[in-house]
């Protein structure tokens, strides 16, 4: 156990210096308008400036690709204005914001998307529901993407990572989670391919790797992290060897010296088991975040055992912009209200008070 090392301490990510190791998680709140964000958001994000960093939530790379209601963009000029508010306001407040690019995939509906189909790794459905403007539908069955598409697919992550830039982030988060189109792939639950992206560990990685180097490619591997979600089954995903998966991955993404991997240790849906932070840990060289019910004191005791370089918090963070001051004061927390997560308007968005 290292002294000097906890919650609070400063650390280098990447090129990007942190003055502390609490980070807030990407969360999808439902509060742009068309799709471009608003002055509304640029204060929520504000407000919680006082996190080491900002991870916003997930933002579509491409138009047609809506997954929720009201969920940002990052592909047109308007959007690039709005989140250009976003991160002038987190820096007037000093802190530093990352963008989360995102691909909905299977987890698009038709009806958000002006009728578009999904896409996918594979025409495998989800087995749920999903919420648009006409009420819950059953998701649809997606179409499975080309071989020749995919370079479509790259170029669209590409192009976010320029227009993130544009609007003045610090760096961005390649979204690999939560059975989305990166995750899709590589996952062998959902990826039934029998070409180069389908069957090996390393052929379902390889959209998120090309993906990886074509982010890096405008931003440098010291801004760029990713994020990944072994056992998650949320968006109806499983893995055959989710240990084995994230074995391979830590020792593979070790060429990419990225600014940290953020690794999702838990299933939202509590079924599969297992432990794939310790191999993580064991292989992986490089700056390693974990996320998914830790506690102020569980976070800082994995620090400081070195088992973690940062900790992700998602609610806390919905309910306390000032949750790292809360934590150093050992304060209590305000009560998150999980009926306004999604509903949009101000209410459970920017009114949850801080300390007094």
């Amino acid at each position: 156990m290292s002294a000097s090392l906890n919650l609070f301490s400063a650390v280098q990510l990447g090129d990007i210096q942190l003055s502390n190791r609490a980070v807030m998680a990407p969360l999808t709140r439902a509060r742009a308008v068309d799709h471009v964000p608003t002055d509304m958001m640029a204060e929520y994000y504000a407000q919680r400036a006082g996190a080491g960093l900002i991870i916003a939530e997930a933002t579509m790379v491409a138009e047609g690709t809506s997954a929720f209601i009201n969920e940002p963009g990052i592909y047109s000029q308007a959007q690039i204005e709005g989140w250009r508010k976003v991160t002038d306001a987190v820096h007037a407040n000093g802190g530093k914001i990352f963008l989360q690019l995102w691909h909905g995939g299977r987890a698009s509906h038709p009806d958000l998307n002006e009728g578009k189909a999904a896409v996918a790794a594979s025409a495998i459905a989800i087995e749920d529901e999903v919420h648009t403007p006409e009420g819950k539908k059953p998701y649809t069955v997606p179409r499975a993407l080309d071989t020749e598409e995919i370079p479509t697919i790259v170029e669209a992550f590409k192009q976010g990572a320029i227009n993130a830039k544009d609007a003045g982030f610090d760096g961005v988060e390649v979204h690999g989670a939560n059975g989305y189109l990166l995750d899709n792939f590589l996952r062998d639950g959902t990826n039934h391919r029998n070409d180069q992206y389908g069957g090996s560990i390393e052929n379902r990685a390889r959209l998120l790797f090309e993906v990886l180097e074509a982010v890096i490619g405008v931003w440098g591997a010291g801004k760029v992290g990713v994020r990944t979600s072994p056992l998650n089954g949320f968006n109806n995903m499983k893995d055959s060897d989710p240990v084995g998966l994230t074995r391979w991955l830590a020792e593979n993404l070790n060429q990419f010296n990225l600014a940290y991997w953020h690794v999702m240790r838990t299933d939202f849906l509590g079924e599969q088991q297992a432990d794939v932070m310790t191999p993580v840990r064991e292989l992986y060289q490089g700056n390693l975040m974990g996320n998914m019910g830790y506690t102020k004191d569980e976070a800082s005791t994995a620090i400081a055992d070195t088992k973690l370089d940062v900790v992700a918090f998602g609610v806390p963070f919905i309910a306390n912009p000032d949750l790292v001051e809360r934590f150093k004061a050992d304060a209590e927390l305000n009560e998150p209200k999980p009926d306004s997560f999604y509903t949009g308007g101000a209410e459970g968005y920017i009114d949850y008070p801080a300390m007094a």
